[in-house]
């Protein structure tokens, strides 16, 4: 919580691209967890979110509707965390924030 405490504090200040990196990192963590505590095997050296949503998916831990939306997740986490032509936008990193602070409080 402490983390997302920080992500929201930099967003209310106008780093976006800080906080989303900091959310994602959360997230990560947070599903590699998960992987864990189901006893799930993640062959891949360096797994990101969308490799740890598609085990999750896979071994029936979370149905289609939770992996859509931390797939959304992946994506605004993305924006920050890559230069694109769109930058995070304070919004977009709230509903980020919002977000893994509502997975990490309901998959386990």
């Amino acid at each position: 919580d402490s983390e997302l405490d920080a992500a929201q504090e930099l967003n209310k200040k106008g780093f976006a691209r800080g906080a989303g990196a900091i959310a994602g990192v959360v997230l990560e963590s947070h599903l590699s967890r998960v992987c864990e505590n189901h006893k799930i095997k993640v062959t891949k050296k360096r797994p990101t979110i969308n490799d740890y949503n598609q085990l999750l998916k896979d071994n029936d831990v979370i149905e289609m509707k939770d992996w859509r939306f931390i797939q959304l997740l992946a994506d605004l986490r993305n924006l920050c965390d890559h230069k694109k032509k769109k930058e995070p936008t304070k919004e977009d990193m709230e509903e980020l924030i919002n977000g893994v602070d509502k997975i990490t409080k309901t998959i386990f």
